[in-house]
């Protein structure tokens, strides 16, 4: 797995020379009706590709949100990897939040599967089944099973997945990110319950989504 730096994604470096390049060009040449624009364009990206540090909540069973955003859909619905029926939490990003993705659980990745797709809004109910997305299964404390879907949404149209097959992450750790506006659900094994509803709004590595149930 690759180590990700702090503070700006290394995906965001590309736009933001470009941008500040432009924006000097611009001003060298006495274009200030360009600078201007251009320099609010470097600050939009920079706040973009943003990548603050995060601290999980204590409790050390807690499900944390893999994603900033907003809670869309909270339903059963079949895991794409076992078929089975889960409760499946889906988070939308939209342009302004910060779209590192994050572990939701400590545990292995045992599987990462790529599915070329379309791009429809990522807050529709189709987008789990019919935009492009890569879907992460990790196997958690007690062979526990989770899995995380990045979806690529209307203007997304890159997924980034940093990890590989086999990887052991700690809750919290990057796993990837999705560039300009998208969505990531991720569903629970039974004996978890919600901590969150539709309409919450959540924070990636840092926001409890689900606790494990007393027994």
């Amino acid at each position: 797995m690759q180590q990700r730096s702090v503070g700006v994604c290394p995906e965001g470096y590309p736009f933001l020379i470009l941008a500040a390049f432009a924006t000097v060009i611009f001003a060298v040449l006495g274009w200030w009706g360009f600078t201007l624009l251009s320099f609010a364009l470097t600050a939009f990206v920079g706040h973009f590709f943003r990548d603050p540090e995060r601290v999980p909540p204590e409790d050390a069973e807690a499900v944390v949100s893999p994603a900033d955003g907003r809670i869309v859909k909270i339903a059963r619905e079949k895991d794409p990897i076992s078929g089975e029926e889960k409760q499946a939490v889906c988070v939308f990003m939209n342009v302004f939040d910060v779209h590192v993705n994050r572990m939701p659980v400590s545990g292995k990745i045992e599987t990462i599967r790529y599915i070329p797709g379309k791009f429809f809004n990522a807050s529709l109910d189709k987008a789990s089944t019919d935009n492009e997305r890569n879907i992460l299964e990790i196997v958690g404390k007690g062979n526990q099973r989770f899995t995380v879907v990045q979806i690529a949404g209307l203007i997304a149209r890159r997924i980034v997945c940093w990890s590989e097959k086999g990887d052991k992450l700690k809750r919290g750790d990057r796993f990837g990110m999705i560039r300009f506006g998208s969505r990531v659900d991720l569903y629970l094994p039974d004996g978890f319950e919600l901590e969150v509803s539709v309409g919450d709004r959540v924070f990636a590595g840092e926001t409890a989504l689900a606790k494990r149930k007393a027994s």
